[in-house]
């Protein structure tokens, strides 16, 4: 069992000396990877409901909260550390013109020494689409294109591509990653999990790890294919530690642990200290 630290990018961790001691921490105690999350722009009385709490609200309806980029915020503490991996959880993907996201990506996953992993979703706040002048209905579909067009960016010497959304020919981009970045798609329903299935290569359900969208999510890569077995799961850290043992007997590869206040789960750790302190919780469910 792997863990990671989750949403890295919120609450005192927009502070770039705090990002880097959380990071650094995290590094020391064993963790594998940190996440981080985006919105680029949360409009004043948006409607669109926000999947994850009660009140469709993200943190409550407080929409002056800070959220770097996540890319940038990466990139930076690339620089301070050595070998944590840093994902997307998620960057919404239909927003970026994907010829440039595939260069950006390569580029830190290049230069982070190949520690880059891509979490990607469609996107839920429709308000915020069309402040970025980005097509809300056809999300899905522009998600599927792109992350095809960025692979063979990533992965073709002189790539060439025709889509409906995105077309280019023998197109250089230099550099290329250290291999084709991990695709991680986040979501917590049918369609988000039959897409982890065609076209990912890994599923991360935002809040409960529900063993039917994880069946859904394998029977449709093997219905398309691929190897069912070589899904990576990513699950939310649950209530009950002894818990733990049960989401390794389901596949899950991977638990991240919330470092900042999520609804509807509990923050385990509250600063760099307790970060480090979970090196006893790695060790002791490592080889699950």
């Amino acid at each position: 069992m792997k863990f990671g630290l989750r949403y890295c990018n919120t609450g005192r961790y927009t502070d770039p000396a705090r990002a880097v001691e959380l990071l650094q921490a995290g590094e020391a105690a064993g963790f594998e990877s940190a996440w981080t999350v985006e919105h680029t722009v949360l409009p004043a009385g948006y409607e669109s409901p926000y999947p994850y709490s009660d009140d469709g609200k993200i943190a409550g309806g407080n929409n002056e909260i800070p959220l770097p980029d996540p890319l940038i915020w990466m990139s930076y503490v690339a620089a301070r550390t050595e070998s944590i991996l840093l994902g997307t959880g998620i960057l919404i993907l239909p927003q970026h013109n994907p010829v440039t996201t595939a260069k950006q990506v390569a580029t830190l996953d290049l230069m982070s020494g190949g520690r880059v992993l891509l979490g990607i979703g469609v996107g839920w706040l429709k308000e915020e689409f069309d402040a970025l002048g980005a097509n809300f209905d056809e999300r899905a579909a522009r998600t599927d294109e792109y992350v095809a067009a960025m692979r063979a960016l990533w992965t073709e010497d002189v790539p060439t591509f025709s889509g409906e959304f995105v077309s280019f020919e023998g197109a250089y981009c230099r550099p290329q990653p250290t291999r084709s970045v991990p695709i991680v798609v986040g979501g917590h329903s049918k369609a988000a999990a039959k897409r982890a299935g065609r076209l990912g290569d890994g599923f991360f359900p935002a809040r409960i790890t529900s063993p039917d969208l994880l069946a859904l999510a394998r029977d449709t890569a093997a219905a398309h294919g691929r190897d069912p077995d070589a899904l990576e799961i990513t699950s939310s850290l649950p209530q009950n530690l002894d818990d733990i043992p049960a989401l390794a007997a389901l596949g899950v590869d991977r638990i991240l642990v919330p470092v900042t206040p999520t609804p509807g789960m509990a923050t385990w750790i509250k600063s760099p200290d307790e970060a480090l302190a979970w090196k006893d919780n790695i060790e002791r469910w490592a080889e699950l």
